[in-house]
């Protein structure tokens, strides 16, 4: 409405000016009108310098210098820095980095895969290698960190910790997680009405229910890896067979071996005791007690003494 009022003036004077000054040239008409309309028409805008990171674009981070942003809009610490930040960001394309920002209650995988604990943090990445920011939160500060390669003297974070580990894409998942869970608590206690404890028993009986088919499953792998008996292949049990029947042989030929040295042990005793009992039995020994027969067997041996 206000760029047609200011068409319809401009209009109305330069129609004025040709009616008092019709000795003018008629080439002038069309230049003048054209400065009109150009002069009517609203500018064109700057494109924003500031770029979005999302869950869904943040690998193109991974290539080129960039400095990045996390914030929430609740935290009146970010909101004291958003002036900062946009006039830092005026400068990106002078300085050849990127400038982007990420909110966090937007983004909760980014905020779980670079493990935001407070707010605002600052990242300054090159070429897929992040490092963490702890200067003074001036735009002054952030134009001397990037030009002067102020960021070589800070550490970078270790591969096991980067955006793109496979510790950091688990914990971008857990965080997903956790705000989808406090959704769907919103969307059941604001939107479906139902109370708070009620909410919290669907999400006890979920757990539970998703925690035995998990344990199922795992079952089930596990049989599939290292089978049971019932299904164990045929040569399985063909196998085990004869393996307990060598084992019974080997211990049949063990108790065999063992029965045969009793036996002998039994002749040797048996031989021995006929061995004295013929002795016994012998003229020379028969009628005589046992007492008798040491005297005789002491008498003996003295005389073979005295003969020696």
């Amino acid at each position: 409405m206000d760029t047609a009022r200011r068409l319809t003036s401009s209009m109305s004077g330069i129609t004025l000016f040709l009616s008092r000054g019709a000795g003018l040239r008629s080439w002038t008409c069309p230049f003048l009108l054209l400065l009109t309309f150009s002069s009517s028409l609203p500018a064109s805008a700057k494109p924003d310098s500031l770029k979005d990171v999302t869950d869904g674009d943040w690998e193109k981070i991974m290539t080129g210098e960039w400095m990045i942003e996390f914030y929430a809009p609740w935290c009146p610490a970010c909101q004291q820095l958003q002036a900062v930040w946009k006039e830092f960001a005026d400068w990106a394309d002078d300085m050849g980095i990127n400038v982007a920002k990420v909110d966090v209650t937007e983004q909760p995988g980014l905020s779980g895969r670079f493990i935001i604990t407070s707010l605002p943090t600052i990242y300054h990445c090159k070429d897929g290698v992040f490092r963490k920011y702890h200067g003074a939160r001036t735009k002054e500060d952030f134009l001397s960190f990037v030009d002067e390669q102020k960021w070589k003297n800070t550490e970078p974070i270790s591969s096991w910790f980067g955006p793109s580990s496979f510790l950091m894409n688990s914990m971008s998942a857990l965080f997903k997680l956790s705000m989808f869970i406090r959704r769907c608590h919103n969307y059941m206690t604001e939107q479906l009405g139902i109370p708070v404890w009620g909410s919290y028993v669907i999400f006890g009986l979920v757990t539970l229910f998703a925690g035995l088919t998990l344990g199922l499953l795992l079952v089930f792998i596990a049989d599939y890896v290292f089978p049971s008996r019932r299904f164990s292949p045929h040569d399985y049990y063909q196998k085990k067979q004869s393996m307990e029947q060598s084992r019974l042989i080997q211990n049949q030929d063990e108790d065999q071996e063992a029965d045969g040295e009793e036996d002998d042990d039994d002749e040797e005793e048996e031989d021995q005791g006929r061995v004295w009992r013929r002795q016994r039995q012998s003229p020379e020994g028969q009628g005589y007690p046992d007492e008798a027969l040491r005297k005789r067997a002491v008498a003996s041996r003295e005389e073979d003494e005295e003969d020696g």
